[in-house]
């Protein structure tokens, strides 16, 4: 019988078989280096989009607080207009009261009696004059009194003057009140 040597075949198929391995070893390392290339990119690509996503609601909401600013600045604003024009009207409606006080003033001023000073502090008169008697001031007072103007006229002092026996120096305080809608017209 003849003999065969089977074992260079064995090797020269287990050295293919390597071959295949190695090679196929290498195509499935490529494969996954591509896949995760591919995936990393693909990640990579998510993330920015995320970061553009979120620069982009940073500057609307920076845009939004300047919005919220300015929208605040407005209403002050707003708020120091209404509170001046509210000022403004308030004034233009006590204008005719003056105008009125003065007159009622005159009007119970008795003959004999006249006004130095006159100081508004609040809704109080401080008055300084002269009348020719105790009598006039009385009367000043009490013509004060029944004015829907004044009330609680309070004589402070009253002093002769030394340079003119029938002269008399005083300091009253009353207040203002405000009369009925009936008597302002």
């Amino acid at each position: 019988m003849t003999s065969i040597n089977l074992l260079p075949w064995r090797e020269t198929l287990r050295e293919e078989r390597k071959q295949e391995f190695l090679v196929s070893l290498g195509v499935v390392v490529a494969i996954a280096a591509a896949i995760l290339f591919l995936v990393d990119r693909y990640f990579n690509g998510e993330i920015n989009g995320q970061e553009r996503i979120n620069d982009y609601i940073s500057e609307q909401i920076t845009a939004l607080d300047r919005e919220i600013a300015e929208i605040r600045d407005l209403q002050a604003q707003r708020a120091q207009l209404t509170e001046r024009m509210s000022v403004i009207q308030d004034l233009q409606g006590t204008r005719p009261v003056i105008v009125r006080l003065f007159d009622e003033l005159v009007r119970t001023l008795p003959e004999g009696v006249y006004y130095q000073t006159i100081t508004r502090t609040g809704d109080n008169l401080q008055m300084n004059g002269v009348a020719e008697s105790n009598n006039m001031v009385s009367e000043l007072m009490r013509s004060l009194e029944s004015s829907d103007w004044f009330a609680n006229a309070n004589l402070q002092t009253i002093n002769a003057q030394d340079n003119q026996e029938s002269a008399f120096e005083f300091q009253l305080q009353v207040a203002v009140t405000a009369p009925s809608v009936e008597v302002q017209e």
